[in-house]
């Protein structure tokens, strides 16, 4: 049995909503190969819904359009994992189970009552689907006094620990984060949310073009970055807080940077520079007091050769690439981690690190839905 070869389903749709990445992965002791991927597109009007929901007033939302929104995630979760399983030739009886995430609508682990909230009911993904499904996988980790976020440096550390260089893992979604492998074995492994990765590029350049992203950063490369406007960026107290810690669109988004902007009078395209060079600081500024001598880039980031370009220059003495040179596809990393989440799940394996959430123990994450 040590050998037997184990097939489970990661899906990933980060704070960015750009598309459900759904992925087939076959597990063994010895290694794990992706066999198949999809990337399920969202539907204009649910992602839109989606993004007001956890960018805006939740206070203004009923509880009938929030569990509304809950099972129409559900079953489009449902839909990629089908459309993956066809693109395979692969039956739902030989999928040992789905790892899903969810959809962060609201993401609070400090305070008096400290919670994380989640859509996507898998009791929908389970029944549409016939496979079974572990979701929830960050109320544990809240329940246990962590962060609940971020979670894929438990796979991070399983996957491209090593013991020749001290190296940063670091994922640009909607936000971005780092997770810190040291080369030394005995040193604890570290992760935390930088802040914006996407998230605010994203929800500017949507309001100014009407477009879903600034691809390639082309619009942010026609501004000039503001340094005043950058210095009042980087003074909100996020960026200084301690580990661990973890953040969402909840907090970095449009009414955010309103608040910045209250007072000021810049050109558009000068805006979207500046917040192209806040998540290059945040991140360097994050990064550099570990001294990487190499950094993985994985997430939609990594596509944006104006976020590579300043990274690169700002962390000059380590090699900034993608984990596409270490042979996993960038885009895939995060689905790719809860499939592996959902294996550990199956094996009843701890598989939260306190050393990044902050909880007070290890403890098995996710329930499971059959």
């Amino acid at each position: 049995m040590k050998n037997e070869k184990r097939l489970f389903i990661g899906l990933m749709s980060g704070t960015s909503v750009d598309a459900i990445d759904a992925v087939l992965v076959e597990f063994t002791v010895a290694h794990n190969r992706v066999i198949a991927t999809h990337s399920h597109t969202w539907p204009f009007q649910l992602r839109e819904s989606l993004l007001v929901l956890s960018q805006q007033k939740r206070e203004q939302s009923t509880l009938h359009e929030i569990a509304t929104l809950d099972i129409q995630t559900a079953e489009l979760f449902a839909e990629a994992t089908l459309a993956l399983l066809e693109k395979a030739q692969i039956l739902p009886k030989q999928i040992c189970a789905i790892g899903s995430p969810g959809q962060t609508l609201y993401h609070h682990p400090e305070g008096t009552i400290p919670y994380t909230w989640q859509i996507g009911d898998p009791n929908v993904i389970a029944q549409i689907t016939g496979i079974p499904t572990i979701a929830d996988f960050r109320r544990r980790d809240v329940a246990a006094g962590g962060q609940g976020a971020p979670l894929a440096p438990a796979f991070h550390n399983f996957l491209l620990r090593s013991s020749q260089e001290n190296r940063v893992v670091l994922n640009i979604g909607g936000i971005a984060n780092i997770t810190v492998l040291p080369a030394n074995e005995n040193q604890p492994v570290i992760g935390f949310d930088t802040g914006p990765g996407n998230a605010l590029l994203d929800a500017y350049v949507s309001q100014q073009k009407h477009q879903r992203m600034d691809k390639s950063g082309i619009f942010a490369a026609t501004g000039k970055m503001q340094p005043s406007l950058l210095e009042s960026m980087l003074a909100d107290p996020y960026f200084s807080r301690p580990a661990p810690k973890s953040t969402g669109r909840d907090y970095f988004n449009l009414d955010w940077l309103t608040h910045l902007l209250s007072h000021l009078s810049l050109p558009p395209e000068d805006i979207q520079a500046t917040l192209n060079q806040l998540t290059i600081t945040s991140i360097a500024q994050a990064t550099l007091p570990y001294k990487p001598q190499r950094l993985l880039v994985c997430g939609g980031g990594v596509h944006n050769p104006l976020l590579m370009a300043g990274l690169a220059k700002q962390l000059p003495d380590c090699i900034v690439e993608s984990t596409e040179a270490v042979g996993i596809d960038p885009d895939l990393v995060e689905a790719i981690s809860f499939a592996w989440l959902a294996q550990q799940r199956m094996d009843k394996q701890p598989s939260n690190l306190p050393s990044v959430t902050g909880a007070q123990q290890a403890v098995v994450l996710g329930g499971i839905y059959v």
